[in-house]
């Protein structure tokens, strides 16, 4: 089953420069001297401050798990020569947009003269998870099924209670950066996937957007690809944390194409009542409460997240990722929370956003090793690996 499911994982990183706790704008070097190892898995973004690493396709979590901790620690031995760190977390505690350089692209630059401080402002970092699905028609069902467990992944990742060096008061203030977009948020019903290639053609002919690359959700049927893509979660704090929540992305998908080869399905909901706990988990996180409008009653983001555990557990064993659900399972009952609840809690004990910087530093390396013999194994084709040494 897992491999019927593959895997693909972005991360957009962090750049902090070590001495000032700061995001530095030094992607392009980066990129020159990571290109002979990593070629196309590492990308620039709109801001020189962000890094994207983008995974080869994983067969199961366990070739995921391998993946991230082998290549984070690759990038860290590239950064280390640079006086940079990589963070992980979906906003900087106290670097603000204005300080950060665009990246030079002709992409980038049609986006800004579009968007204007929509754009120039998105200092935003998130986990985008892709699934592999083998219909094109189940995609959109399965899309309209899962909107309604989105808010409890955004839940999990919270991880952005900073912006522009104020705490917000929001768990994941990435998501309200985010909002401003055009085409973001929460897709609405599609009745089939005529009635999306619809949509996304009127856009098109319209010159509204030259690709369904420029539509946004939360969730969407990739383009180019043969893959739903979660694109909800802030940057995790840690690579456990990104690998149980790429799990969970993965189970919902398994256990819902498993109900559709049955001819079964779950209750749609509407876009409006799904945003209701949306915002609920931007605000508030796993501390949230959420709505059950079909069963008419409400409940704690916790509970209600064992219940979906509950639900996905037949497949999680043919999948594999026991070890994340169980992951899962224990952060739910960590009194220390998400991502967002330790640096609030590191800034609370200190005052100081530069360490929670510090914080986030540690949090983003929590588990890697920079082992010379592992990653020589994986990186033993690549000949200029010597030099990283």
């Amino acid at each position: 089953m897992a491999q019927r499911f593959m895997l693909g994982i972005e991360e957009e990183f962090q750049l902090v420069d070590v001495r000032t706790s700061k995001l530095a704008s030094r992607a392009q070097s980066i990129l020159d001297k990571g290109a002979p190892v990593f070629e196309e898995q590492i990308k620039p973004e709109m801001l020189q401050s962000v890094l994207e690493f983008v995974s080869p396709i994983l067969p199961d979590i366990g070739a995921a798990r391998m993946e991230l901790y082998t290549s984070r620690a690759l990038l860290a031995r590239i950064l280390q020569k640079e006086h940079l760190a990589l963070v992980s977390a979906g906003t900087h505690p106290s670097s603000s947009w204005h300080e950060q350089k665009p990246t030079p692209h002709e992409r980038y630059a049609e986006l800004e003269e579009e968007y204007q401080d929509v754009a120039r402002s998105i200092l935003i970092f998130g986990l985008h998870v892709h699934v592999s699905v083998d219909s094109k028609e189940r995609s959109i069902k399965i899309m309209n099924q899962v909107r309604t467990w989105l808010p409890h992944i955004l839940a999990l990742s919270s991880n952005s209670p900073f912006w522009n060096g104020r705490m917000t008061g929001i768990k994941s203030y990435r998501s309200v950066v985010w909002k401003r977009f055009p085409r973001s948020g929460m897709p609405d019903v599609f009745r089939d996937r005529e009635h999306f290639d619809r949509f996304v053609n009127d856009l098109v002919e319209m010159e509204c957007i030259d690709n369904g690359k420029k539509i946004w959700w939360d969730i969407r049927p990739h383009p180019f690809f043969d893959t739903i893509e979660f694109r909800i979660s802030d940057m995790p704090a840690t690579i456990e944390d990104t690998l149980a929540l790429s799990a969970l992305c993965q189970a919902l998908v398994a256990k819902l194409t498993q109900m559709d080869e049955s001819g079964k399905g779950v209750p749609i909901l509407a876009r409006d009542y799904i945003d209701e706990n949306k915002w609920r988990a931007m605000r508030y996180g796993l501390d949230a409460e959420v709505a059950d409008f079909r069963a008419r009653r409400r409940l704690s983001m916790r509970d209600s997240i064992r219940e979906l555990l509950a639900f996905v557990d037949d497949v999680v064993d043919e999948l594999g990722s026991r070890r994340e659900m169980d992951y899962i399972r224990t952060l739910l009952d960590d009194p220390r929370g998400t991502g967002a609840d330790r640096q609030i809690e590191v800034f609370q004990q200190t005052n100081d956003l530069d360490k929670v910087c510090q914080f986030l530093i540690e949090q983003t390396m929590q588990g890697v090793q920079l082992d010379d013999a592992m990653l020589y194994d994986k990186f033993i084709r690549f000949k200029p690996y010597e030099a990283l040494i």
